[in-house]
């Protein structure tokens, strides 16, 4: 990249950045002044939309301290989900304006729900401005103070699809990444390696393999991929393609017999000029190293931006040695469709909340289970320990229960930190023994401990029919007899009766049977997320949690079963 371009971003995201950034310090600084300014301007915000005037909000601004201000936010305003909003959102996708927020959203992204319905979430001009345009640039400027060269080359991510369709008024469907990066100031345009048309790919491995039949040929310095899933499968495409990548950038051209829609075809194929010292590049890395990895394609990667919590261990496993000596593998924060909760600033994987810009609500684990719950506030957690959070916010969302597990870290200035454990319906169970997704992974690698055997993939299934539970697992030696993996499933249910009493109480009463043991065809993941993709989540959405009571889902492993 030309010197001057990386000295124009680092200019002005420095300066925008400080901005914002020095903002977020006063805010973290006095949480609690923090919330109730930002619970008071949502408030006020939506005061005089319908969901306003039926939730009495200019009554709730009335009131004349924060206590006050938060009891009757929780008088006034229940506990919502997604079903509970999907009404206002309807009248919102048929053109009403002033329904959950003042006017009308920018645009809808998607996620999946709890119904066959997917979820539209709205983004307000004011969410969008103030959380993907003003908090953005503190993520970028951050970028820079952990790693000043971060933009002394090109910016590799992977987004969702900008226009996946439209509401019946014509508003735009499509992902937040798509948007924000398709938006984004010129100066920036010119930083990342993909053009966002490539997002609008239909075919999987088509759009992966331009992605990085483009990547490989760049010097990139910062990966953007959320879900550390995206990694492993482009690889696993470079691998597959390499030759095919280098005889493209020798040429200038994209793989003819790709299924690319014509009009992006065409975009791409402007962009493309024959590259013959690349290609002599990357046929050397190959006679040299066999297996080309990113730390030889891009040896001056600066950070990799992907997860790091929850159930995202087992990727991370894969790519561990890939990268190069130095890079900050920094985690990409508490995030979800329905709000961007805050950023991660340090080689931590906590995220540092935005108290001025939304309110945060938390119960406490040990409260769950509770009819009536104790609501706390953001400065009320305590470090170590785990809580739902409940947020609201300027697009509509409140007091909107995430139904994720968070765990509490250490303060950012004067507010807790958190980082996410699991999704709270990864908690599965049958006969009353709550059996946590994170249980399960713990016993996994007790088991992996216990019997020498590896698995490369193992995913576990509650099914009601027979009682139990069903695992399944790829080794990664493919030769494990079936008797064997039902070793292995003994050393799993013996650390689950040790890790979770409940558990063993009832395997220990027979009211849970011992769990059923099926071994799974090599690159089982990679064929679950190929039939999985479109049908349950798009592929930059796709997370997949390793301990379910989902038959849909299930259907598909069953045929993934070694026979």
């Amino acid at each position: 990249m030309e010197i001057k371009t990386m000295l124009l971003a680092n200019t002005l995201l420095s300066m925008a950045g400080e901005v914002y950034y020095s903002q977020l310090r006063r805010a973290s600084r006095h949480p609690r002044k923090a919330a109730e300014k930002g619970l008071r301007h949502i408030l006020d915000y939506a005061k005089d939309t319908v969901f306003g005037k039926e939730h009495d909000f200019a009554y709730i601004l009335q009131a004349d301290n924060d206590t006050e201000l938060y009891r009757r936010y929780r008088e006034k305003v229940p506990v919502c989900n997604y079903e509970d909003l999907r009404p206002y959102v309807e009248r919102h996708k048929q053109g009403e304006e002033n329904v959950l927020f003042p006017g009308k959203p920018v645009l809808y992204t998607t996620t999946s729900g709890t119904t066959a319905q997917p979820k539209w979430v709205p983004i307000t001009p004011e969410y969008l401005n103030n959380i993907y345009g003003k908090m953005t640039k503190v993520w970028l400027y951050n970028f820079i103070k952990n790693r000043p060269k971060v933009f002394s080359g090109k910016v590799f991510s992977v987004i969702g699809k900008t226009v996946e369709g439209y509401a019946p008024d014509g508003t735009v469907l499509g992902s937040l990444s798509g948007y924000t990066q398709g938006n984004c100031p010129d100066f920036l345009k010119v930083i990342y390696a993909n053009p966002p048309c490539v997002s609008g790919i239909a075919d999987y491995d088509a759009r992966y393999y331009v992605l990085m039949r483009r990547g490989i040929e760049q010097d990139v310095a910062l990966v953007i991929a959320a879900n550390p899933s995206s990694i492993v499968e482009l690889q696993n495409i470079v691998e597959k393609y390499f030759d095919d990548f280098v005889t493209d950038i020798e040429n200038g051209t994209i793989k003819a017999d790709l299924p690319i829609e014509p009009e992006i075809r065409a975009e791409l194929e402007k962009m493309q000029k024959p590259n013959p010292q690349r290609a002599a590049e990357l046929r050397a890395m190959k006679a040299k190293y066999g297996e080309v990895l990113p730390k030889h394609y891009w040896p001056n990667l600066q950070i990799l931006n992907t997860w790091r919590c929850g159930n995202t261990r087992i990727y991370l496993d894969k790519f561990k040695d890939w990268f190069p000596k130095g890079m900050l593998h920094q985690e990409f924060g508490y995030f979800a469709s329905e709000c961007r909760f805050g950023i991660v600033l340090d080689d931590s994987v906590n995220t540092v909340l935005f108290p001025h810009y939304h309110y945060y609500e938390f119960v406490e684990e040990s409260e769950l289970d509770n009819p009536n719950p104790k609501f706390l506030q953001v400065f009320e957690l305590e470090e170590g320990k785990r809580y739902c959070m409940y947020i609201t916010t300027t697009s509509g969302v409140y007091r909107y229960n995430m139904s994720d597990l968070l765990e509490a870290g250490p303060c950012y200035k004067n507010t807790p930190t958190v980082h996410m454990i699991q999704k709270l319906h990864g908690i599965v169970t049958i006969t009353g023994e709550k059996l946590h997704e994170q249980q399960f992974i713990e016993a996994i690698h007790r088991a992996e401990a216990a019997t020498g055997l590896k698995t490369r993939f193992f995913i576990g299934f509650a099914d009601l029919s027979i009682k139990g539970y069903k695992f399944y697992y790829e080794f990664e030696d493919q030769s494990v007899t079936q008797e064997q993996a039902e070793r292995f499933t003994v050393e799993v249910d013996k650390a689950l009766k040790d890790i979770n009493i409940e558990y063993k109480t009832k395997r220990d009463s027979l009211r849970l049977e011992i769990p059923e043991t099926y071994r799974l065809v090599k690159e089982s993941l990679d064929q679950f997320k190929s039939q999985a993709v479109g049908k349950f989540a798009r592929d930059d959405q796709f997370k997949l949690q390793l301990l379910l009571q989902d038959e849909k889902r299930h259907d598909i492993f069953k045929k993934l079963v070694v026979e």
